[in-house]
């Protein structure tokens, strides 16, 4: 195992766009984590870029290759919020551009064990959604979710209906554990109060809490009744709303590794830090969940991210509102996701309020049509549960093209052609509803 790894570390690059793995020298000396990396190794093609002390220092070396995918192989003690504000900026630094250069994900856990579960996972079809907030239900093709707001009141969509009302117990503690246990559910959302350590079901009222216990997610009722979570079948979980949720706060005791532990958890996206604008965080939804099977999680992080880097800029030139240059500042490296950069994991087909096509119409040449789908509400918020919801920019992924690309057919539109993306502004409710959108771009 050492003379391979040795090897893949001597060995270049064989293309741009590849898959790049960053790990501490200190990491890749603990045979437990070496087998972590390797397994990316295999499973990638990835080769390994070993740092003394930061991930900074890899910076020249990704720079010159320019991965499509990076991943940090991590222990929990390299982690919490300055480490992941260093990723972001290495991320976000590797040519002039202001937008995150790959996509990145950190593969870590409890255990070497618990991190090897997240390399490579077998693609994964969301069918069923639970949360501890309202989502667009309409979206998913079955579901349930409890209400933060209302105590005692909960939703379930079956495959082919709607989602409708029912009554239950006030403190939904033992029935959130029960419907992760029964193992269907392959996308888990929450919303609320929490920390590192815990998390409150209830924001408006007394409900129980979750905590971690020994790496197992633990409900702890009000009437002192404790309720594990062992759900082991893969899922997603988005944290979107709450506070720490995201940060490994340099120990493996929290509830993010209890969640990759325990409860099937095979990606995650959360805050590392208290959150208050919520740009960062609730958009997971505007991409990942409300068009559904259009982005893997990996995409739709960093879908929301160049959004996020776009709405910054269009604040700053007074064409958004000044106020928000404020919140999107703090959001910008403020959230993480845990897992493996590649995997497949995304939303069933589900419907959408527009069409895409994306192909190459000459070499070198790519044509983006944008159809509306939905008429009038085309471009209404299809859900505004949270913060900042809706009105989010069109984002499609281009063959990775670090030389750039120049823009044939949308530059009035305000078309935005990046390294590997195309962006298109969103003509927002109440503005006119344009017809079939034909956008071109061509190589440099």
């Amino acid at each position: 195992m050492r003379l391979l790894l040795a090897l893949l570390l001597a060995a270049p690059f064989l293309r741009a766009g590849g898959y790049a793995v960053v790990v501490s020298r200190p990491t890749l000396a603990e045979p437990a984590w070496e087998r972590v990396v390797a397994a990316l190794v295999a499973a990638h093609g990835a080769k390994v870029v070993p740092f003394g002390s930061s991930v900074a220092e890899t910076r020249a070396a990704l720079a010159e290759a320019a991965p499509r995918h990076l991943c940090w192989v991590a222990r929990p003690s390299e982690l919490g919020p300055e480490p992941v504000r260093r990723m972001h900026d290495l991320a976000n630094g590797l040519d002039a551009d202001p937008y995150p250069d790959c996509q990145w994900g950190i593969v870590t856990g409890r255990s070497p064990d618990d991190a090897l579960r997240l390399v490579a996972p077998a693609p994964l079809v969301i069918r069923t959604v639970g949360a501890g907030t309202a989502f667009a239900a309409e979206c998913a093709e079955q579901g349930w979710w409890f209400d933060e707001f209302k105590a005692g009141e909960r939703w379930a969509k079956a495959a082919g209906g709607e989602a409708r009302r029912a009554d239950g117990a006030r403190d939904s503690t033992a029935d959130i554990a029960a419907r992760l246990n029964e193992g269907k559910t392959d996308l888990w959302i929450t919303s609320g109060h929490a920390t590192e350590h815990n998390w409150e079901p209830g924001y408006r009222y007394r409900n129980g809490t979750f905590v971690h216990r020994d790496g197992v997610v633990t409900g702890k009722a009000l009437d002192g009744s404790l309720h594990p979570v062992r759900s082991p079948n893969p899922k997603v979980y988005l944290p979107i709303g709450n506070c720490l949720m995201g940060n490994i706060p340099g120990e493996p005791d929290c509830m993010a590794l209890a969640y990759l532990s325990t409860a099937g958890v095979r990606s995650m996206v959360g805050y590392v830090v208290p959150t208050w604008f919520g740009y960062a965080g609730w958009g997971m939804l505007d991409y990942f969940l409300e068009q559904p099977g259009r982005f893997t999680v990996s995409e739709a992080w960093l879908a929301n991210h160049h959004a996020l880097i776009w709405r910054l800029a269009e604040a700053r030139a007074g064409r958004a509102p000044p106020g928000d240059a404020r919140g999107l500042e703090f959001d910008r490296d403020k959230t993480v996701l845990y897992g493996d950069p590649k995997w497949d994991a995304r939303l069933a087909p589900g419907p959408r309020r527009w069409e895409e096509t994306l192909r190459e119409a000459a070499p070198g040449e790519w044509e983006w049509v944008v159809t509306p789908a939905a008429g009038a509400r085309t471009f209404e918020p299809v859900n505004t549960n949270g913060s900042q919801r809706g009105g989010r920019p069109l984002v499609a992924f281009l063959p990775r093209n670090a030389a750039g690309w120049e823009i044939l057919q949308g530059a009035e539109r305000g078309l935005v052609a990046a390294d590997d993306f195309l962006l298109l502004p969103n003509p927002g409710p109440g503005a006119p509803v344009p017809g079939r959108m034909v956008l071109r771009v061509r190589r440099r």
